[in-house]
């Protein structure tokens, strides 16, 4: 028997029981949809937080203070002092991995103007901060090196503290707003940028220059953090290694001898390459996780498959003692309730994909959450289909190719 005749007794099996061959197929449904729209949310968060991170700077360094051990006692690293300008100042000099580098200092309070007032983050940074977290001035300027020297009290307001501040769309550049009892005069405002898949507001800060924060505002002599950025994403570890050496140096942190250890770092360097692998092997393992929950459907619906074939061989014992009595072979038997599994597995995967092709537009149109279809997803849920339908059809269709023609035809 040739496989066209076995595909055509196939669906007449299936058409003449439509209902039942629905049902059965509805678990495999369910399972390819519920895989495909998984894999869309995960994969879509991993593409929505790479490109987050790229907007950062993909090749952003990061230097902050490190825990100090004080009486026995480790401190709070935020509370460190270990960063100096002078730190600034030979890492702008002498790191030749480095092409742009801004220290940073910062404090929340609230910022009024008029009858409006709105809370936010006051960041103390140089005109390279700018090219390093890739943002840009969208209206007027940025602060002069004059303006650093002098410790002017000028800023840049974020877009979310401009609306807030000059809810009437009135324009803020030249305006003097206060934070908290302190007046600066605003002289740009910040080209929007959103929120990250974070969901933290990226335009909810306030710029102003490092030595006015840390004069007139900290009274401080140090520096919260410095922040870099890589002359290409491909040296970023040969940046660090620079800025490392010089560090220790400033900080006259000891090297390892033969009768000493190495003195600990006092700060610590973190790169945006790092904190992009940590996020994708977080998203990668929650794709994972979501896509095992949803697959666990699928072999509910391979189940169902293996009852429904179980009761179509029980049901057609006669027909099958009276094919394998005019010729029909063991191996015809079993091709054709093999194939008859396929079929309605397959045809459960192509519904299933259509219906996960829409649940995931539906999701990402009416709850905004970040989705993306990729081709490997939709050809593995096929090969799960056909998978599928062999493993759990097999042993019905061998049972069905085992039976006895006189047994069978004798079956009421």
């Amino acid at each position: 028997m040739n496989y066209t005749n076995l595909l055509k007794i196939a669906l007449v099996a299936i058409a003449a029981n439509k209902m039942r061959s629905f049902l059965t197929a509805l678990g495999i449904i369910i399972g390819i949809a519920s895989v495909i729209t998984m894999l869309a949310i995960g994969q879509g968060t991993k593409q929505s937080i790479q490109a987050n991170i790229s907007e950062m700077g993909s090749n952003m360094i990061m230097i902050s203070p490190g825990a100090d051990m004080r009486g026995g006692v480790r401190q709070d690293a935020s509370s460190m002092e270990t960063l100096k300008l002078s730190d600034y100042e030979a890492i702008k000099d002498e790191c030749s991995y480095v092409k742009a580098v801004s220290p940073l200092v910062n404090r929340s309070g609230q910022w009024i103007y008029g009858n409006n007032n709105t809370p936010s983050t006051l960041y103390g940074i140089n005109q390279d901060y700018l090219e390093i977290r890739q943002i840009s001035v969208n209206n007027g300027e940025m602060f002069t090196d004059a303006d650093i020297k002098s410790s002017a009290k000028v800023c840049i307001l974020g877009q979310t503290v401009a609306d807030n501040l000059f809810p009437d769309d009135s324009d803020p550049i030249g305006k003097v707003v206060r934070f908290n009892s302190i007046p600066f005069r605003v002289i740009g405002v910040l080209k929007k940028k959103g929120y990250n898949s974070m969901g933290m507001d990226q335009d909810d800060l306030v710029l102003a220059p490092y030595t006015t924060v840390m004069k007139r505002i900290l009274a401080q002599t140090y520096l919260g953090s410095i922040q870099c950025s890589a002359i290409t994403e491909g040296v970023t570890d040969k940046a660090i290694d620079q800025i490392t050496q010089i560090l220790r140096r400033n900080h006259k942190l000891k090297d390892a001898t033969e009768n000493s250890e190495a003195d600990e770092d006092d700060f610590n360097i973190r790169s945006q390459e790092e904190l992009s692998s940590m996020m994708n092997s977080t998203t990668n393992m929650l794709t994972v996780l979501l896509g095992c929950v949803a697959g666990i459907s699928l072999i509910v619906g391979g189940i169902g498959i293996m009852n429904i074939m179980y009761v179509s061989v029980t049901e057609r014992t006669r027909e099958i003692g009276l094919r394998m009595s005019v010729g029909a072979r063991g191996i015809d038997i079993l091709n054709q309730f093999l194939i008859e599994a396929i079929l309605l597995s397959l045809t459960g995967g192509v519904i299933g994909v259509l219906l996960g092709l829409g649940a995931s537009y539906a999701i990402n149109l009416f709850a905004r959450w970040p989705v993306s279809v990729e081709l490997w997803t939709i050809i593995m849920s096929f090969g799960v289909c056909t998978f599928t339908g062999v493993f759990f059809g097999w042993y019905p269709a061998k049972k069905a190719a085992q039976l006895d023609p006189i047994e069978a035809i004798r079956y009421e």
